[in-house]
């Protein structure tokens, strides 16, 4: 039998087009490129235009629950835009960078898969242009200013060292470095106390970089970081340390979105990597209106379940930067359904249409939320070989009788010739225009209110809940002033409630905030629910132990 290709394998096969070429088929100049090699450029802010952003058509990509393994919702996203090629509609795809994390980690790349990839899926998944290591800089930048400050003596802002919040941040799964200890080794090496590192997709200044609309927005939310609290509990900001001016020098190239190409030679621009569990799960704010100044379509896809990014799309992006989809797809696998119907991890690609139908209830909850936000879903069975004809049919039927489209996709063996019925889908669904966009709540609410509503409407919760320490932070939250902001919860991308172990569609459940954090610089609250970690470890053994390069500078081992 012929051994199917590995995704890298797939990638290093293709031909890329130089990005120049790619950037005409845009209407964009070499002039107007920054390039990085032949096959990557940054793109200017002044591309973007208002206009054609609100007459263009933006197509968000989201999914069910997923299984440890995701489900595909990349792979989804660009196989759509090479369908909607496919069938003459000027498209591209707008997606997040990966995090050195996940690709070293567990979940790998996150370049999409199979004959949906973007390329070079090589520099995509490592280190790219550069712009995690300048989020990185810009945040340790700000953590280093913080503890400079802590032992000055001339110009000490009396900054309390067990009430500071900023932590430094990298981009790797290291669980050793969540809580340590610095200063350490007597004066000279500044003052002891407790810290730790963030991964940096987590990091506030990735987030603000995600919301930023241009570079003087950029340095205002940098200045409006909460840092910490002084010894007579007033706040500290950021810009009372002078530091959004270096922080925003640190980002100047990261701000500008990046181009790229699909494997079959369409554009593709990937900016941003903030994680939806922990953080909003888009890309940045500058990536989308780019694209939709330059594209009759975007697709763009948002991290996890639609409980998590899709949610914090719409709530949060799409309500501050006044975006408006057209449609949604939701990412379902059958081997998702089988998983949220009880199957046990072994017999997921086992096919059973009981199990199929039990778990469809997640997909359901999932597809009912989108429509609170009087949007349109489509749903896209992203096709596995252990697929039977009979659960594909039984998921297509039972989303008919909800009066929704439901197309298989096979995006990752065919590329765009296995995602045209998908198009054509998305097509129609955007033509009838029933899609109205609304957010599910108004930022002028009180905190509680708004937590309330995401828990009860998205999640199906009977209720919140609030520990001690998460009171204490309402209260912080209150003398801060940050009550219009809204909410970007933290919560287990696993299940719909807070309970990693509840699958399908629980009900009768009631969720619990343990505590606050506060984006204040990006524009949100946080309230974390249950033991969110925002540095991740490794598994026992990592995706790295399998990767090499070889003398002539080949790499092996990346997915």
């Amino acid at each position: 039998m012929k051994k199917t290709p590995s995704d890298l394998e797939i990638a290093q096969a293709a031909e890329p087009r130089a990005i120049v070429e790619i950037a005409r088929k845009l209407g964009i100049g070499e002039d107007d490129l920054e390039l990085y090699g032949k096959y990557k450029a940054k793109l200017p802010l002044h591309l973007i235009d208002d206009e054609k952003v609100n007459q263009n058509k933006l197509i968000l990509v989201t999914a069910m629950t997923p299984t440890p393994a995701g489900e595909g919702k990349t792979t989804v996203s660009i196989g759509l835009t090479e369908g909607l090629n496919k069938i003459g509609k000027q498209a591209m795809v707008v997606l997040r960078e990966p995090s050195l994390g996940p690709v070293f980690g567990i979940k790998g790349g996150a370049a999409g898969g199979g004959y949906s990839q973007v390329i070079p899926m090589e520099d995509i998944n490592l280190h790219f242009t550069g712009d995690f290591a300048a989020v990185e800089k810009s945040n340790n930048l700000l953590s280093a200013l913080i503890d400079n400050n802590l032992q000055s003596k001339t110009r000490n802002l009396g900054m309390d060292p067990r009430q500071i919040l900023w932590k430094r941040v990298m981009d790797m799964n290291d669980r050793a470095l969540r809580q340590i200890v610095i200063g350490l080794g007597g004066t000279a090496n500044g003052v002891p106390r407790e810290d730790g590192f963030n991964i940096t997709p987590a990091s506030e200044v990735m987030a603000i970089l995600c919301m930023a609309k241009n570079i003087a927005d950029l340095k205002e939310k940098l200045g409006n970081i909460f840092v910490g609290f002084k010894w007579d509990k007033s706040p500290v900001w950021a810009k009372d340390l002078n530091a959004r001016g270096a922080m925003a020098l640190l980002l100047k190239d990261a701000i500008k979105p990046n181009l790229v190409q699909t494997l079959e030679g369409n554009p593709a621009i990937i900016h941003g990597g903030p994680f939806a569990n922990i953080a909003q799960g888009t890309n940045t704010i500058i990536a989308t209106k780019t694209g939709l100044s330059l594209s009759e379509y975007v697709v763009t896809e948002a991290g996890f379940g639609a409980d998590l990014g899709a949610e914090k799309f719409l709530d949060i992006k799409c309500a501050y930067a006044g975006l408006k989809p057209k449609a949604v797809v939701v990412v379902a696998t059958i081997r998702a359904l089988r998983h949220h119907g009880g199957a046990p991890k072994e017999e997921y690609n086992t096919p059973s249409l009981e199990r199929v139908e039990k778990g469809f209830e997640n997909l359901e909850k999932h597809l009912e939320n989108i429509r609170k936000f009087k949007l349109e879903p489509v749903v896209a069975i992203n096709s596995f070989y252990s697929d039977s004809e009979e659960e594909v049919e039984l998921v297509k039927k039972k989303c008919a009788a909800m009066g929704i489209k439901a197309v298989k996709s096979e995006g990752w063996a065919k590329g765009g010739e296995g995602t045209k019925d998908l198009a054509k889908a998305v097509v129609e669904t955007v033509q009838e225009g029933k899609s109205d966009f609304k957010p599910l709540y108004d930022w002028s609410l009180p905190i509680t209110e708004k937590i309330e509503i995401i828990a009860r409407e998205i999640y199906g919760a009977d209720g919140v809940d609030y520990t001690a320490q998460a009171r204490k932070g309402l209260r912080q939250i209150e003398a801060l002033g940050l009550n219009d902001l809204p909410i970007c919860m933290a919560k287990t991308q696993k299940s719909l409630s807070d309970n990693a172990s509840l699958r399908g569609r629980p009900r009768n459940f009631r969720v619990t905030v343990r505590e606050f954090e506060f984006a204040s610089g990006a524009g949100f609250v946080i309230p974390i629910l249950g033991n969110m970690m925002r540095m991740p470890g490794l598994p026992a053994v990592p995706a790295s132990e399998g990767m090499d390069i070889d003398d002539n500078g080949v790499i092996s081992g990346l997915s």
